[in-house]
């Protein structure tokens, strides 16, 4: 018999977190006797119809099970193979897709520069020459991300200002959402406030990150944008045969406010992990804390030390640059053990050189 081993959390990614178990309590519920597969059950529907409150309710909801997938069909839906989609350069369709969307789509992508995860129009605007020229690839989408890869989170007013300047020049907007729980939480606000009613077009909504096992969804508030897009999901892979468990854990989310517990339990414990980092010395935050992502800088000899202990990911290794992130369960304890590890590395390192 195979033995279980014990592992303990870590700050690498939400993905690295378990189920919540009221996730996975509504999944057992779901669990019982015969239903229609491929979503033809009552449980799909209920997901759906509870996405569509949340979000708008004409929108046209396809669950999916990668988060990957949902960005890659949502943008293959938005723009053709001579067409662009512009990005931010720390876009995740970018930066670690493995150039899915340009395999996918055969389009091209065209990153603005982001020091703090976010675009704006002036870096939008520059992508926008040579319209028409049959020689040039043409700008048909623009993407954001929220909250972004920096952990930093796009207001509904600047959404708004990207929205209606797209839509002014005939492109449309995209959002991936991935961490769209975080933003609405740290700003305290509808989560149609940040999609539909701030001017988006279509929505990659990620559940993963925020306690489900495998649950995400493609939203689309340009209905024309959902056209075939039943067969364009199937072609994809993303047909799930037995749905009834990717919704469960969406109506599980959406109830009982656990998705806003859950978001706001792990922006806190990133607000008390950056409070504890900053007044190590050596160690200085780069990023403004707004989501459950906490970035900063700290002596490379101390890095591997920690990751013993507590597994991380180095964000930019040129700058010694680390990305913490915090989850649903992540605990008091947990930040205050690596806060002290921090100090006991970084003084230690000192006393070498004494």
């Amino acid at each position: 018999m195979r033995q279980k081993q014990a592992t303990g959390r870590a700050f690498a990614s939400d993905n690295w977190a378990g189920v919540h178990p009221e996730v996975l309590a509504a999944m057992a519920e779901v669990n019982v006797g015969h239903v229609p597969s491929y979503g033809a059950d009552p449980f799909t529907r209920d997901a759906e119809e509870r996405i569509r409150a949340a979000l708008g309710e004409d929108a046209e909801v396809f669950l999916v099970f990668s988060g990957t997938a949902a960005n890659v069909l949502c943008l293959q839906s938005m723009v053709r193979s001579h067409q662009a989609v512009i990005c931010a350069e720390t876009a995740h369709v970018h930066t670690s897709e493995c150039g899915a969307a340009e395999k996918q789509i055969g389009c091209k992508l065209l990153p603005v520069p982001s020091p703090n995860g976010k675009i704006t129009v002036p870096g939008i605007r520059q992508h926008l020459h040579d319209i028409g020229n049959e020689h040039h690839v043409q700008p048909r989408a623009i993407t954001i991300t929220q909250a972004t890869e920096y952990g930093t989170v796009y207001t509904p007013q600047e959404i708004r200002a990207i929205a209606d300047f797209a839509h002014t020049h005939s492109l449309l907007l995209h959002m991936d959402g991935a961490r769209l729980f975080n933003a609405a939480a740290f700003l305290d606000v509808p989560l149609r406030a940040i999609t539909s009613g701030a001017g988006v077009d279509a929505l990659s909504f990620g559940g993963t990150k925020n306690g489900l096992v495998a649950g995400e969804a493609v939203v689309f508030f340009k209905q024309v944008l959902a056209d075939d897009f039943e067969f364009r999901r199937m072609q994809g892979m993303q047909l799930a045969s037995k749905m009834r468990f990717i919704a469960a854990q969406y109506s599980a989310l959406l109830s009982n406010d656990l998705w806003k517990r859950s978001a706001s339990h792990a922006n806190r414990m990133a607000q008390l992990l950056a409070g504890e980092l900053a007044g190590i010395k050596g160690v200085a935050l780069t990023q403004q804390v707004q989501a459950n992502e906490v970035f900063v800088t700290m002596p490379p000899a101390i890095i591997p030390k920690l990751q013993e202990r507590w597994p991380f990911h180095v964000w930019d290794e040129a700058k010694s640059e680390a990305r913490l992130i915090t989850s649903f369960d992540t605990e008091e304890a947990d930040i205050a053990d690596f806060a002290a590890l921090v100090r006991q590395a970084v003084g230690a390192t000192e006393k070498q050189w004494i």
